[in-house]
């Protein structure tokens, strides 16, 4: 494994980061393809064996149900010390009651209490604003997360997916009252959704802020071949509102990935995730593995080489995407 620091902190971090979205309840949280306790316990253990110390989940995921899955297993397996967890907060928890959803001061920290009890953990390492919170003002939630770190219950913060123009204005506000900044950028970038290059990666790059990106594999799209079927591919609204409007604008991208990955010998998941760690300001992108092999192909493209040329030939069909990923909630 190799290790990082996360953005212009001294946060060590493997180059692979455990995504834990896929691990939960298919009662709680209505995926098919999340797999159980059992099973998830497996994962964990075996992304420890190989040097992850970087795990990613959220309150949203199965409702909580992630969090205590992922916080169990690691009291039994690793040393607090020796890992680095984040989880997010924004997305709505408690449907249609007062104050169960977004980024004010009181839903922060309830949320994080909430969060901290299901890790069973006494601090956070990276807390994360999951979305954009257009119904607070964004003094209110960069002075409650900077509270959260003061407090020595959050150790760094970090932000999610949403406009340039938002991040920016967040982490001003932060310099601004010398309150905490965010440290990393989980965005929403893959081979097939390169839009984040337009404003947020230079503006990352440009700042030292780390990109853990999202969906690497544009939810396995990048990994199979046209007209391939899977069971999250089916059953996700979500990775179907992402990649199902551009498919055969992607098509040659997809195929130019499984051309390379035949003429290297290697694997086209390892292609994709080898392009991003060329592209700055990336640091660790998110690997939602729910199986052994998916740890273990993410651990071989470490090792994967991709010269200018090929870097090129694989960009270079690329056309402008919707976007997607952002919430655009109308202003009260």
């Amino acid at each position: 494994m190799e290790y990082v620091k996360l953005g212009n902190s001294g946060l060590d971090v493997s180059k692979i980061c455990l995504g834990c979205m896929g691990f939960g309840d298919p009662e709680v949280w209505h995926h098919p393809w999340l797999i159980n306790e059992e099973e998830s316990r497996k994962v964990i253990q075996h992304a420890l064996d190989v040097g992850i110390n970087f795990f990613d989940t959220a309150n949203v995921y199965s409702f909580g149900v992630s969090e205590q899955y992922l916080g169990r297993a690691l009291k039994d397996f690793a040393k607090r010390e020796d890992i680095v967890i984040a989880t997010k907060v924004s997305v709505t928890m408690r449907e249609g009651k007062p104050n169960g959803t977004g980024l004010s001061r009181k839903e922060i920290f309830y949320e994080c209490e909430q969060s901290l009890k299901n890790l069973q953990m006494e601090y956070i390492d990276l807390y994360i604003i999951h979305r954009w919170d257009y119904n607070t003002p964004i003094e209110e939630t960069m002075c409650a997360l900077n509270d959260l770190v003061r407090s020595g219950k959050v150790r760094y913060i970090g932000a999610s997916a949403m406009h340039a123009w938002q991040f920016q204005k967040a982490q001003h506000v932060a310099e601004k009252n010398g309150w905490t900044k965010f440290i990393s950028m989980q965005n929403h970038y893959n081979l097939i959704y390169r839009e984040e290059e337009r404003e947020m990666n230079p503006l990352c790059a440009d700042t030292g802020v780390a990109s853990t990106p999202y969906s690497p594999l544009a939810g396995g799209t990048l990994t199979r071949t046209a007209g391939e079927k899977s069971l999250r591919g089916e059953t996700d609204k979500v990775q179907m509102k992402k990649y199902g409007a551009m498919v055969e604008e992607d098509r040659i991208i997809i195929e130019r990935v499984a051309e390379l990955a035949k003429k290297k010998g290697v694997l086209k998941s390892q292609i994709a995730l080898a392009w991003l760690w060329t592209k700055s300001p990336v640091v660790a992108p998110i690997v939602g593995a729910t199986k052994f092999s998916h740890i273990d192909d993410a651990v071989g493209a470490l090792a994967v080489q991709l010269s200018t040329e090929e870097i090129s030939y694989l960009e270079e069909s690329y056309v402008p995407h919707p976007i997607v990923g952002l919430v655009d909630y109308p202003k009260k």
